[in-house]
């Protein structure tokens, strides 16, 4: 006779099996739009370029959140310093499309505004309005922002990849500058674009907005190293916009901020290093300069 308490435990092995996959199992949600495996390029100028350089910048702080939920995905950087709506459109095909991702995050617009006269105009209004200038003989085409970034989405979407918009973040922590006035219609422009489109986005130039303002400290940066670049308190910024657009919610990004905190200490570390050398060369530069002095 099989004793009672083995019919119990063979009559409860199911439950304990189904358990145990559950303890196990990847915590992929229902509602995070990325699927594991998928490529997703993040298409940028420099602020995306040290989003993936730097150790806590905002890409590798979004790969890493995926990774933490059980989401792994493979990115493609295509941010490259410098680069406006004009340049990012000439070379979409050979950094972006190539490659064949499911996604694409397009953050543009700090650079068309910030360069001035060197810069992109928003539309035909203000190409006519204003004379612009190539920063060198092998920049592509001027065009309008406008008329770049929709062949940017149109192309990708052509392409299949889904596009999600990133709204350009600040020039300065300094709201009311010129320079922040002047971005602001690019940024609704990106607005209304997606809204047509039907394009997820984060729109983190208004995030940063109520941030700026909350912390309250005029004439300082506080999310950024120059007013334009983040440091790491601006890249979780961008990092968690972006994953909240993708459809993480709050315990994944719980989860996403805990595997953070050792790529902020990498970063720290680094940094520190750079500052090192940075001293060390200013030193060992002034004491040449003084060996090479003649005595009085």
């Amino acid at each position: 006779m099989i004793p009672p308490s083995f019919r119990r435990i063979v009559r409860l092995a199911p439950v304990v099996f189904a358990s145990l996959l559950c303890a196990f199992a990847p915590t992929v949600s229902a509602e995070v739009i990325v699927k594991p495996e998928d490529k997703v390029a993040f298409l940028g100028d420099s602020i995306t370029a040290q989003g993936w350089g730097n150790p806590a910048g905002y890409v590798k702080l979004i790969v890493a959140a995926f990774e933490a939920n059980g989401i792994k995905i493979t990115p493609v950087a295509a941010g490259i310093g410098g680069h406006k709506s004009n340049d990012m459109l000439a070379r979409l095909d050979k950094d972006v499309l190539s490659k064949k991702p499911q996604w694409m995050t397009l953050s543009c617009g700090v650079n068309d505004v910030w360069h001035g006269n060197k810069g992109v105009p928003l539309n035909d209004a203000q190409a006519a309005a204003q004379k612009y200038e190539k920063r060198s003989s092998i920049e592509p085409d001027k065009g309008t922002y406008q008329n770049n970034i929709t062949q940017i989405v149109e192309k990708a979407q052509g392409a299949g990849v889904q596009v999600v918009i990133l709204t350009a973040t600040v020039i300065r922590e300094d709201l009311g500058n010129d320079e922040n006035k002047k971005l602001a219609p690019y940024n609704d422009f990106l607005r209304k674009l997606a809204k047509e489109k039907h394009l997820p986005l984060a729109d983190l130039n208004a995030i940063f907005q109520e941030r700026i303002k909350a912390a309250n400290q005029p004439g300082k940066n506080v999310f950024t190293v120059d007013g334009v670049h983040m440091n790491i308190e601006g890249n979780k910024i961008m990092a968690t916009g972006v994953l909240q657009t993708f459809g993480f919610d709050a315990a994944q990004i719980k989860k996403a901020e805990a595997a953070w905190v050792p790529l902020e200490a990498q970063a720290a570390s680094e940094a520190k290093k750079v500052a090192e050398a940075k001293a060390k060369a200013a030193a060992d530069k002034a004491a040449a300069a003084k060996l090479a002095t003649p005595a009085k």
